[in-house]
């Protein structure tokens, strides 16, 4: 557990609840992220989330696999959501996000799994796919610090979310760890259904710098707030790494803590899709690591 306070702690309760209230509202006319789908979910409409008014979890549990600072001795508390506001052709959880999977629940019962990976020893809450489940969550989490939840908050998204999520969540996240998945409108359009991705995740990506900054790391080696970038290098260069790797250098931080990452294999839709359809070669990972350095971004997960 980290040894501050976390930052929905430092807000107080009442705050936490006008924040929920705006949350809530937001569910009448849904433009949680950049799909503005404009659905009545609470009357239950759904938009391209297929998801309703209530929150949907597929797994949950202590898990060791994620990037070192927020893993420690006890594992991130991670809450797995089902279904998703991207349509990545190449997702490797597309059994989540895109079939179906999870089980609808009363936001009283994730409060409670909430509470139970505290109890577990986890250091962490890392909600992963939240976006489009956010007002469901800041409900549960209000519930959990009423009943004394005292993790700090890992918003594990996509990265496509909309301004007015973000500033909700604004004072309430501690750790924001966003996709950066293309910088082509024609990548993201044909990959996941999204052509606006890459001028929306600059957006949001910004917008939880701002809040957050870069990230900090306690002694111990826990991470305690800020922003931590995630990048999948696909084959073929389609997901645009030099642009990104720009944008994070000269528009966010040099100091941005980043995870390259290299684990791409072809999984889902992606089988029938040359060059989706290979995992990346060496020489891929090598240039998009010399990227990086080009831009001066060091501060690389391993």
């Amino acid at each position: 557990m980290s040894g501050q306070s976390p930052s929905y702690r430092k807000l107080g309760l009442s705050e936490l609840s006008e924040k929920v209230q705006a949350a809530e509202e937001m569910l009448r006319s849904c433009r949680l992220c950049g799909h503005r789908c404009a659905v009545d979910r609470t009357a239950g409409e759904t938009g391209l989330c297929d998801t309703a008014e209530m929150p949907v979890v597929a797994s949950y549990g202590p898990h060791i696999g994620e990037e070192p600072p927020l893993v420690g001795t006890g594992g991130s508390g991670t809450i797995f959501f089902g279904n998703c506001n991207l349509k990545c052709i190449f997702c490797q959880n597309y059994d989540i996000s895109q079939e179906g999977g999870g089980s609808p629940m009363p936001t009283a019962q994730l409060s409670g799994i909430m509470l139970g990976l505290q109890e577990m020893g986890c250091h962490n809450i890392n909600l992963v796919s939240p976006t489009h489940q956010m007002p469901m969550i800041l409900m549960a989490l209000f519930e959990a610090a009423s009943r004394g939840l005292s993790l700090p908050v890992v918003y594990n998204t996509g990265g496509y979310d909309s301004l007015e999520t973000l500033k909700i969540l604004d004072g309430v996240v501690d750790i924001y760890m966003p996709d950066m998945k293309f910088s082509s409108s024609a990548a993201s359009g044909m990959l996941c259904g999204a052509k606006d991705y890459w001028e929306v995740n600059k957006k949001a990506v910004r917008e939880m710098h701002r809040q957050v900054g870069d990230l900090r790391i306690s002694r111990k080696g826990l991470a305690e707030r800020g922003l931590l970038i995630r990048h999948l290098v696909l084959p073929g260069g389609m997901a645009g790494t030099g642009a990104v790797m720009k944008f994070i250098a000269e528009e966010i931080s040099k100091d941005t803590y980043l995870n390259v990452m290299d684990q791409y294999r072809p999984c889902h839709k992606a089988k029938d899709r040359p060059p989706l359809n290979r995992a990346i070669n060496e020489r891929e990972w090598e240039d998009a690591l010399g990227l990086a350095d080009k831009y001066g971004l060091k501060r690389l997960a391993s």
